[in-house]
């Protein structure tokens, strides 16, 4: 379900925003029974994501990218990252692995101030568990609060996967041979997503601190359990 951000492609003849129907409420996704920790991603960061992007199989970053990213280009992905103009997500698994990520895009065009694109990456260890309809969701809502009216997810036409997450939250899906744009139209922030977004951030953190513990905690245990093996050898060398 990996799928390309960076740019903001133009819709043709703004067809696409005429067409795009207006969201009286959130847009309708899939309502989680699990709570699914999401933080949002700062240069601190980099090295995950970095090795996120890596462990990407070649069709995998060819969905994700929308060409065949070799390791060189996945670099210079990262090191462009704009962390004071966009917005990065991330879920992490117990060894605080990056196991799924999302981009948003801010429009650096001032007549698309109010946009913004979409783009998502879930590694394949990590597939199957709605990561990619947890982390749009979690986009959605703060590009909201951000102000924007509009997403874009601009992907190639096989990507069903990604395409589909669009089209449960209410886009419209233009195709053009074997790309595809997506637009979804956004309500205004209200309190209810601004305290919400602040909610799940905060509950995202304290998992993270959390999982951070438990495996600075598990290193510490394994070394006094070396420590342990070593004297333990030790004697044993000593009296026979």
């Amino acid at each position: 379900m990996d799928q390309s951000p960076h740019r903001l492609p133009s819709p043709p003849d703004g067809a696409a925003l005429r067409q795009a129907p207006a969201a009286s409420k959130s847009p309708s996704l899939a309502s989680p029974t699990v709570v699914v920790p999401i933080r949002s991603l700062g240069p601190g960061q980099l090295a995950r994501i970095t090795a996120h992007l890596l462990a990407l199989e070649p069709q995998d970053r060819y969905l994700r990218f929308g060409y065949a990213a070799n390791d060189e280009q996945i670099q210079r992905y990262v090191d462009q990252l704009n962390f004071d103009r966009d917005e990065l997500f991330g879920i992490f698994n117990r060894k605080l692995q990056l196991i799924a990520m999302a981009h948003l895009a801010f429009a650096v065009d001032p007549r698309r101030v109010s946009c913004a694109e979409f783009g998502v990456s879930v590694s394949r260890r990590a597939r199957g568990r709605g990561f990619g309809s947890r982390l749009f969701e979690r986009a959605v809502m703060h590009a909201r609060n951000e102000g924007v009216d509009q997403i874009y997810i601009h992907a190639l036409s096989e990507n069903t996967a990604m395409l589909k997450i669009a089209r449960q939250a209410g886009a419209v899906i233009e195709r053009d041979g074997s790309e595809s744009e997506a637009h979804l139209r956004l309500p205004p922030a209200d309190f209810d997503s601004r305290v919400t977004e602040l909610v799940k951030e905060q509950i995202a953190l304290t998992d993270y601190h959390l999982k951070a513990q438990v495996r600075q905690f598990r290193g510490v245990l394994t070394l006094l359990q070396d420590i342990r093996r070593g004297v333990r050898n030790a004697r044993q060398r000593v009296f026979g």
